[in-house]
């Protein structure tokens, strides 16, 4: 979800679109049969990044009409993204990181660790797979001095921090967050963890907890500044700044469980 300028761009996954709302009127941009519209990410050239969800995933470029320009559905070695692509964070040099997901069976009980971590280089046209072996990739995020990447393990309720090197790979892989360390699990569910994130120009994270109906906000250091309840539901998915970081809008699914994912936008005032 991005929200600049009073306007929201909504990756809408069961349905498959992309859509634009101006608070009063939603437009349809993309209808990609089979896509799952997932993670959205601005370029510096003015172009979406779009990740498909569903498996095998991809990952979209779209203009800012919604017309495709570039689509990927393998890396760099040729191996398809199954898992499907969960989330996409684009770096101030131009380059791309994206999350590899994992198998979401039927019914939805985790299997298979084979989350990944994908980078695209500025002007690169391949992904160069730079992590593996995560237990569900999902949110994805980079520090403001961008020498440290976030990324969520949804299974494992933990948030892990790698340190970026000049050519974009990744090493110095360590745990940031174990959420159940900072917050009273809300259920047993196997989903319970963190999904999508921002990061403030503080360098805090702003990460939403699926399943646990709330936003965490996180020092740069690893402590809990701050707790968002969402009344509106469990269901939290991702987060993005309004004005000046003044202002949280939530993306929620009232009840996770719900296999057509009723949700709504929450409007809620940052404590900084």
């Amino acid at each position: 979800m991005r929200a600049p300028s009073a306007q929201f761009w909504l990756p809408m996954q069961r349905v498959n679109t992309l859509s634009k709302w101006d608070g009063k009127t939603s437009t349809v941009l993309n209808h990609t049969e089979g896509c799952g519209h997932n993670g959205l990410a601005l370029t510096k050239q003015k172009t979406f990044l779009l990740a498909c969800t569903n498996d095998p995933g991809a990952i979209v470029e779209l203009d800012l009409t919604g017309k495709q320009l570039r689509r990927w559905g393998t890396d760099s070695n040729g191996k398809k993204f199954d898992g499907g692509i969960n989330d996409i964070v684009v770096t101030a040099n131009g380059g791309a990181y994206a999350t590899v997901f994992g198998p979401y069976a039927n019914p939805p009980i985790p299997t298979s660790i084979i989350g990944k971590i994908l980078y695209l280089a500025p002007g690169g046209q391949k992904w160069v797979e730079v992590a593996n072996d995560l237990n569900y990739a999902n949110g994805i995020g980079v520090s403001p001095d961008q020498k440290t990447l976030y990324v969520s393990q949804t299974v494992s309720n933990c948030l892990l921090k790698f340190t970026i090197e000049a050519d974009g790979s990744l090493s110095n892989r360590s745990n940031f967050a174990l959420l159940n360390l900072l917050v009273k699990n809300k259920n047993d569910s196997s989903w319970l963890g963190p999904d999508s994130m921002k990061i403030d120009s503080k360098g805090n994270i702003y990460v939403a907890q699926w399943f646990g109906g709330k936003i965490l906000k996180i020092s740069p250091e690893g402590k809990l500044l701050h707790v968002f309840e969402i009344a509106a539901g469990d269901g939290t998915t991702n987060v993005a700044f309004g004005q000046d970081e003044d202002e949280l809008y939530v993306t929620v699914v009232k009840d996770p469980k719900d296999t057509h994912a009723k949700g709504s936008i929450v409007k809620i005032k940052n404590i900084k």
